[in-house]
């Protein structure tokens, strides 16, 4: 059936989306600098205005509101005053940040980008050790349950920061086990982190993740075969869905173990890509919760990428822009 995106956004809004990941504050310096400094050789900024995002995991909540899907965020953060504002953030777009993450000892992680003409000057993270992040003391309560039982979908946004870990993901397919709504479980993976990541309802690498993902050679200049990657992926992990996004190159998407194809990209003129893969994810995951199949769902997730990489900095997709594409 083709795609009907108005159709499809209006499903949306009847979606109630869990993600579960590694929060963080984006907080873009916007400046200029026509000067070097005489105190070494480096530019010196003017600062225009400071601009304060969604990051991270609560960057795919960003989305998903967007979207007009209800979005709770489950991460860990602490009373500090990043995460206050943080908060705030949240609040002004209309993200339910669940107190289940709140702890002790965790340093609200923060990225800040210094932009100057639309450009990237440089970037400076602050964030604590990722073992301070785990979730595990909060999984074991009513509370995660009910969250469990009231989705339509569980997206792990990980970040390899360590708020998703093989606890975590043990714990949420047992509670799904126990509920009788089913949600599907969607995760954007970090290899590196060699997790136990079977039992998904889709993956989502991007190219050097998923040769990792298959064992293969993830080198710059790797070959990349499209059919040895995706048999490696399903014999390995069994997930129902694979897509694997390849910048430029599209995606290549993949159900039940085969591949379907590949889809070219529909990117128009290219700013940032900081956060389309936040993007991809978020569209897919709402879109396949809705009831599309794997080639609409992409399609739209398509889309949408190829509109936010036109905004400058870590930036959500929207209805309206996808109503207009």
């Amino acid at each position: 059936m083709a795609l009907d995106i108005p159709a499809t956004l209006a499903r949306f809004a009847d979606l109630n989306i869990v993600v579960i990941g590694d929060i963080m504050l984006d907080h873009y310096i916007m400046g200029d600098a026509t000067r070097i400094s005489p105190e070494a050789p480096v530019p010196v900024v003017s600062v225009a205005r400071d601009r304060y995002v969604p990051g991270g995991a609560a960057n795919v909540g960003n989305n998903l509101v967007g979207l007009g899907v209800a979005t709770t965020l489950v991460g860990s953060y602490c009373d500090d005053p990043e995460s206050r504002l943080l908060d705030k953030v949240l609040e002004e777009r209309g993200i339910r940040l669940s107190p289940l993450g709140k702890q002790a000892g965790a340093t609200t992680i923060v990225k800040t980008r210094v932009v100057v003409q639309r450009q990237q000057l440089c970037r400076i993270d602050r964030e604590a050790k990722p073992a301070a992040y785990a979730l595990d003391q909060h999984l074991q309560s009513a509370e995660f349950q009910a969250l469990i039982d009231s989705a339509d979908a569980i997206l792990f946004s990980d970040y390899a920061k360590g708020a998703v870990n093989d606890t975590l993901l043990e714990t949420v397919r047992r509670a799904v086990d126990q509920s009788s709504a089913r949600p599907l479980l969607v995760l954007d993976p970090k290899p590196k982190r060699q997790l136990n990541l079977t039992g998904l309802s889709l993956m989502t690498p991007n190219k050097m993740e998923a040769l990792q993902l298959a064992g293969f050679d993830s080198s710059p200049d790797a070959a990349f075969d499209d059919q040895a990657v995706c048999d490696a992926i399903f014999q390995r992990y069994a997930p129902e869905r694979l897509v694997v996004t390849l910048g430029a190159e599209g995606m290549l998407l993949g159900e039940a173990g085969r591949i379907i194809g590949r889809m070219t990209t529909e990117a128009r003129e290219v700013f940032d890509v900081s956060g389309a893969g936040d993007t991809v994810v978020a569209v897919l995951t709402a879109a396949l919760a809705a009831g599309e199949s794997l080639e609409n769902a992409a399609a739209l997730a398509n889309k949408a990428a190829g509109i936010v990489v036109g905004h400058v900095g870590t930036a959500p997709i929207s209805a309206a822009e996808l109503k207009l594409s």
